[in-house]
């Protein structure tokens, strides 16, 4: 039987937009839900305060110092290795089977659960390269982590850049190297922040691997090689010790604020390099 093309259209503008509809309902249902719970213990002693009785009271400053050095380093870790193996694929090499392989294996990377890089993130920094539970381990495992999200999000904004701009510069003498770092990696510059931006996201908001790698400790770290306790750790282990619920509720909040502004920024600064080179 042939369906009537309008009605297949009216049916297929209902199906998306009911899809579309309930994510975003899910999301802001969730986003409203911890805020509502969490924004009446936010304040600004509880911002700056040290956690006092296993988290009962006190504030949170330890664990947001935590995260953002945590995210920060990690981030400095993958970035440079992320956007280099990804100029290399696109720019430095041919399509053959290894290129294939490498694409393969950093797409099975970025879909395996976060608990198993814990765990590889344990034996090898904390046990076999003893550096115990770290700042440094907690952010070579995130770095990891985040590493194939950055090089494939990197590939399609270089592939993004047309043709045509590689060709003019190759015919004004410039050399592949010259192409690359005052050409391509420019234009190409709003998508690979994205893709780094995504990798701050999932870095932030990681539990599993930093418990494994970077510990829990409540204090302030002075080094590298201090353990370290990142929001995302501290809600989670308030909660489900049943330690302060209310506290748990407020990290939560912060965490979600943090992540909304990192984002946001984001948007922003990417928006703003679009306009000047438009």
């Amino acid at each position: 039987m042939k369906l009537d093309p309008k009605h297949t259209q009216k049916a297929a503008v209902a199906v998306l937009g009911s899809a579309t509809l309930l994510t975003l309902t899910a999301l802001v249902f969730i986003i409203v839900f911890v805020l509502q719970k969490g924004l009446p213990v936010l304040s600004w002693a509880f911002l700056t305060g040290s956690p006092q009785d296993m988290g009962r009271a006190g504030g949170i400053f330890p664990a947001i110092v935590g995260s953002v050095s945590l995210t920060v380093l990690a981030v400095l870790l993958a970035a440079p290795l992320g956007v280099g193996t990804a100029v290399y694929l696109t720019e430095y090499t041919r399509e053959s089977r290894l290129t294939v392989l490498i694409r393969f294996g950093a797409d099975c990377l970025a879909g395996i659960p976060s608990i198993i890089f814990g765990l590889f993130g344990f034996i090898l920094f904390v046990t076999i390269m003893k550096m115990g539970w770290s700042l440094l381990a907690g952010s070579l495992t995130l770095a990891l982590m985040i590493l194939p999200t950055i090089i494939r999000t990197t590939e399609e904004a270089i592939k993004a850049v047309p043709l045509s701009y590689r060709e003019v510069s190759y015919s004004l003498g410039a050399t592949r190297w010259q192409t690359v770092h005052k050409v391509i990696l420019p234009n190409a510059l709003p998508g690979i922040l994205t893709g780094v931006m995504l990798g701050v996201g999932r870095a932030l908001g990681e539990t599993a691997a930093v418990i494994f790698t970077a510990g829990s400790s409540l204090r302030m770290p002075a080094s590298v090689f201090d353990s370290v306790r990142t929001m995302a750790v501290h809600f989670y282990l308030l909660a489900r010790e049943g330690i302060s619920p209310e506290n748990a509720y407020g990290t939560a909040a912060a965490l979600i604020i943090a992540v909304l502004s990192v984002n946001l920024l984001a948007y922003w600064m990417m928006n703003r390099m679009v306009a000047k080179r438009a």
